[in-house]
């Protein structure tokens, strides 16, 4: 196995030259509060991962909805281990070297989906950039077991960039997903900062190769916002994503998971997402998802109508 080093092995040190962060310990804005999660079907959920030995990015990540989501026995299974061989500046997840690969791990998830009943299956994973193919055969073998265990789930998989290996992407999009995500994150100026390691034109070749591979499926990605980005450029990056084919966007709020990460520059609040989510729908997008505590797989399981209406 090749191994390559850490893309970025020391914390980032904040530009001064970017927009004026807000000053923290902040309060946060009232809509952006959310109740306490630690409901039966919560408990049962968390109970089912351990048992199976399964990550969710809901938890790693600290997703402010994860109360909601697992009260509903919803959850995005996070594959290919705990570790993330990025350290994106926004991010909760551990950042460090992966030590092994689990190759049982797509036939727990399957378990997993099929125990839960679910309809619609999301996957995703960290980057596993020491790995010659970024993950995407483990990929590819959790979509077969999913199919496999319940045949009649759809299945979302919210890929990494896997260093512009675009025979790895083939390995996946070959495995037909219904929804193939990969997160733009932020606008281009902003990416040395925010997301390290990650290049602006090489997701946006990820998102039209993968619609070229299966124009029947959607593709779809998400912006955060609150870096510090302008109007004109957060229009101009949703414009782009649009002119890759792009068929579902997801616009939310960054929350600051500690001090150690990037500040906030900026609350949205509601109505400014609702206009974004119209300028999205201008654009030609089939579905804007975009609210405060909105996240990549948010209210997921509804987008999947898209795949019987006409195009």
């Amino acid at each position: 196995m090749r191994e390559l080093p850490l893309l970025n092995p020391t914390p980032p040190r904040w530009r001064t030259a970017r927009a004026p962060a807000v000053p923290g310990p902040i309060r946060k804005p009232d809509w952006l509060k959310v109740r306490a999660p630690g409901g039966p079907n919560y408990m049962h959920l968390k109970g089912l991962l351990r048992t199976l030995r399964l990550h969710t990015v809901c938890e790693e990540a600290h997703c402010p909805n994860i109360g909601e989501c697992f009260e509903d026995l919803t959850a995005t299974f996070m594959i290919l281990g705990d570790t993330c061989t990025r350290q994106c500046a926004f991010c909760a997840v551990t950042h460090g070297r992966p030590t092994e690969l689990d190759l049982e791990e797509p036939v727990r998830v399957a378990e997993a989906v099929k125990t839960l009943e679910l309809k619609h299956a999301v996957v995703t994973s960290v980057n596993r950039d020491e790995l010659a193919d970024g993950g995407a055969g483990i990929f590819a073998a959790t979509i077969r077991e999913i199919r496999q265990a319940v045949p009649d789930c759809t299945v979302e998989v919210l890929i990494p960039d896997f260093r512009g290996n675009w025979d790895a992407l083939a390995a996946v999009m070959a495995e037909r997903p219904e929804i193939l995500n990969h997160n733009m994150e932020t606008v281009p100026r902003l990416y040395r900062e925010v997301r390290p390691g990650a290049q602006y034109g090489r997701s946006l070749e990820l998102l039209r190769r993968a619609k070229a591979m299966a124009p029947e499926g959607l593709t779809k990605s998400g912006v955060i916002l609150g870096f510090g980005e302008t109007q004109e450029e957060l229009l101009s990056a949703m414009a782009d994503l649009r002119a890759a084919g792009c068929d579902i966007l997801t616009l939310g709020q960054y929350l600051r998971p500690s001090t150690r990460h990037v500040p906030i520059a900026k609350f949205y609040r509601p109505e400014e997402f609702d206009a974004l989510r119209r300028e999205g729908e201008a654009l030609g997008f089939r579905w804007v998802e975009a609210g405060p505590l909105v996240r990549s797989s948010y209210h997921a399981r509804g987008q999947t109508r898209l795949l019987e209406a006409p195009r």
